[in-house]
């Protein structure tokens, strides 16, 4: 296989996330080229997107192509793979890379993703698709409008029944705070502005996550908003972002929906959002990707992600 009869784009993985990536870039009508591990998933993917991928893993396909790799990348694999899987790309020549949220399976694994995205020249950036969600658009296009945030709250309850169940391996579920809550965190820093100051409180464990399992806490933010969050995944709860400006609170429970409570007013109304991409589509990610390929990717780079994960860890307790 000739590097000049490579497609511009490669996909990492073939799981469940791989499968909308690919369903995106075919709507979006990019050719790629798709590379996993085993037959079984790879079989369906190609039933699900009417795509073959190569199996065999990554480095066994860059044996047979022996040359560099296509320049654009997503990596879609386990989150135990992120950062060998961005590293590796990196090196073989790979110039923009979207890494699957968190990026690593920790705040080292990531900084050495970093310090190879330096040495080779890569763009690299972490994928929080919720930042586009239809409501989140609307959220950002009101807060423009009401001139500032002045304070904001988030809950990421997690339902520790469901988990327990989860097929995910040990190793993921001790870290699920960054491996999935992040989402979470980082929407409501993402509109409210990343804490300048912030103090943590954790109590309890469970049999899959013993470092904590009650989350409270407040700071400032770096606009000077004031935040608190909440979470509790013994008890009862779900994901939430309110979002409090000079005229209104802007509630995103669940997160793919909005309310407005208006100032001097008891009434919670529904915002109508224009959201076929996320019906069409897992909600948010065909912008993400559109924005990601236009290089306008309003995401966290690999460096902004060493910060936001020293965040994470101090809401961790670590």
């Amino acid at each position: 296989m000739k590097t000049t009869h490579l497609p511009k784009i490669l996909l990492v993985g073939t799981g469940n996330m791989a499968r909308e990536y690919a369903k995106v870039l075919k709507a979006l009508k990019k050719n790629f080229l798709t590379v996993g591990r085993g037959e079984e998933n790879a079989l369906i993917f190609e039933k699900v997107t009417g795509r073959k991928a190569v199996t065999g893993g990554l480095e066994k396909w860059l044996k047979v192509i022996k040359n560099k790799i296509p320049p654009i990348a997503i990596i879609a694999t386990n989150e135990e793979q992120l950062g060998s899987t961005a590293r590796l790309i990196a090196q073989r020549g790979a110039r923009l890379i979207l890494i699957e949220k968190p990026g690593g399976m920790n705040l080292g694994d990531i900084v050495k993703t970093q310090k190879t995205a330096m040495k080779t020249g890569a763009k690299v950036f972490i994928a929080y698709n919720r930042r586009f969600y239809a409501s989140v658009q609307k959220t950002q296009k009101l807060i423009r409008e009401d001139g500032k945030v002045l304070s904001f709250n988030f809950e990421f309850t997690e339902w520790s029944h469901k988990i327990t169940r989860n097929k995910k391996p040990m190793a993921v579920k001790k870290i699920w705070l960054l491996a999935n809550s992040s989402h979470v965190i980082d929407l409501a820093f993402f509109l409210g502005g990343k804490p300048e100051t912030i103090k943590c409180f954790t109590s309890g464990g469970l049999d899959w996550h013993p470092n904590a399992s009650m989350y409270t806490g407040a700071g400032v933010s770096q606009t000077g908003a004031l935040f608190s969050y909440h979470a509790n995944w013994e008890s009862a709860g779900r994901w939430g972002v309110e979002i409090l400006t000079p005229k209104r609170k802007l509630i995103l429970r669940p997160l793919e929906k909005l309310s407005v409570q208006n100032r001097d007013s008891l009434i919670v109304e529904d915002v109508f959002l224009n959201d076929k991409l996320d019906i069409d589509f897992k909600p948010g990610l065909y912008l993400q990707v559109k924005s990601f390929l236009n290089s306008k990717a309003d995401l966290p780079t690999i460096q902004e992600q060493i910060e936001n994960v020293k965040y994470y860890n101090l809401i961790e307790g670590k």
